[in-house]
């Protein structure tokens, strides 16, 4: 190949990357990027930013003591610490379940295996439902694990089951604010 031929072949690459350039610069500029938890601008049919909606959901009260800790820890992330709204536009079910096992027995004496390792399973079912309409906006169901030791002392062992119970709910709390989060954008 000559360097006449060269040049032009280089000249012809040169074109083709100007236009894949430009083509990916007008594919990229189609996209558009917004945060969950904004209060931005209206856009795309959304009224209000998923921010606004959290803050504008009621949760009805949950009868058990871990139930209670992940409704407390939502009515805190959904509203910045300020408490239930006076006027909701939203209402949510809450359901929390939870399950003890003994993750792990060993061998203390020559008869007995104890258990030394359990796990906590809390277990959230949801819906959220549109008050004016009476239509159910937001549902599901989410699960979360949390491993503790089992001491021989009795009192112990229940403060490690408590304290296994309350970072559940702290995970559950969160990870239920996000399912919640996402399915009110989608709206």
């Amino acid at each position: 190949m000559s360097l006449p031929e060269a040049r032009k072949s280089n000249g012809s690459l040169r074109a083709v990357a100007r236009v894949a350039l430009l083509s990916s610069i007008v594919l990229a500029s189609a996209c558009t990027v917004r945060p969950l938890y904004s209060d931005g601008p209206a856009s795309a049919g959304v009224e209000a930013g998923t921010a606004t909606q959290l803050a504008s959901i009621n949760i009805k009260p949950v009868n058990t003591r871990y139930g209670q800790e992940v409704r407390n820890h939502l009515i805190f992330m959904f509203n910045g610490g300020a408490g239930q709204p006076a006027t909701a536009s939203y209402s949510m079910d809450l359901s929390v379940a939870s399950l003890t096992e003994s993750s792990l027995l060993a061998q203390v004496t020559s008869k007995d295996d104890e258990p030394t390792a359990g796990t906590v399973t809390l277990t959230g079912t949801y819906a959220v439902t549109d008050i004016k309409t009476a239509k159910v906006v937001a549902s599901g169901r989410r699960s979360v694990t949390s491993s503790y030791d089992r001491p021989r002392q009795e009192y112990a062992n229940m403060r490690a089951q408590r304290d296994a119970e309350n970072r559940a709910a702290r995970e559950l709390a969160e990870l239920l604010r996000l399912a919640i989060a996402q399915e009110m954008t989608k709206r």
